[in-house]
């Protein structure tokens, strides 16, 4: 006999039975109740790192359909912490995916200009570049494939973790010290 339940008693369910009945069942009515019960978090977090409401909005909407997707293929103990760290990742992604997207203006009197001034700052970028590559070969090779996994594919936290096979604090914590270890060899070669 099926179990049928309604909004007043999904309201009155923990965080854990709602998610069991969500993985067991498919009843997209739990995993609404439980979205719903942290949306207010949702939204701070993602405000925080968007810096704007209305992308926070966008965001916290489509952390949704992310939920969709990964509640089926996570062990997820505490929900509150585990849908946390989700906003965080979706929304440094997206922070990422920004960047790569800049639009330039360039006015025409730019591009006609004889100063040829705006090509040291390209030299100094470029030479910063080599500078940055040579010290991330010097990372020890855990630290460096998670930077590189991180930075150069775009794989969150949790991705580099199922790639690699290592705890998730693990991997948080190379890429903190591998960050550390880039910023200490990036200032020790500034000048040359």
């Amino acid at each position: 006999m099926a179990q049928v339940f309604t909004i007043t008693s999904l309201k009155q369910q923990t965080d854990e039975d709602l998610l069991l009945e969500f993985k067991r069942s498919g009843d997209q009515n739990a995993l609404a109740e439980l979205y719903l019960r942290y949306s207010d978090l949702l939204y701070g977090v993602c405000l925080k790192y968007l810096e704007d409401a209305e992308d926070a909005k966008d965001a916290v909407m489509n952390i949704y359909q992310e939920l969709l997707r990964k509640v089926p293929q996570h062990e997820i103990q505490h929900f509150k912490s585990w849908v946390y760290v989700l906003a965080k990742n979706y929304c440094l992604m997206q922070l990422r995916s920004a960047k790569k997207n800049i639009t330039v203006n360039l006015e025409q009197h730019t591009m006609q200009s004889d100063d040829f001034s705006h090509l040291d700052s390209v030299i100094e970028k470029e030479e910063a570049f080599k500078r940055l590559e040579k010290c991330i070969e010097k990372l020890p090779e855990e630290q460096k494939s998670s930077i590189q996994l991180f930075y150069y594919d775009n794989k969150c936290y949790n991705e580099i973790a199922e790639t690699t096979g290592m705890d998730w604090n693990k991997v948080r914590s190379l890429i903190q010290n591998g960050r550390r270890n880039l910023k200490i060899c990036m200032e020790k070669n500034a000048g040359k």
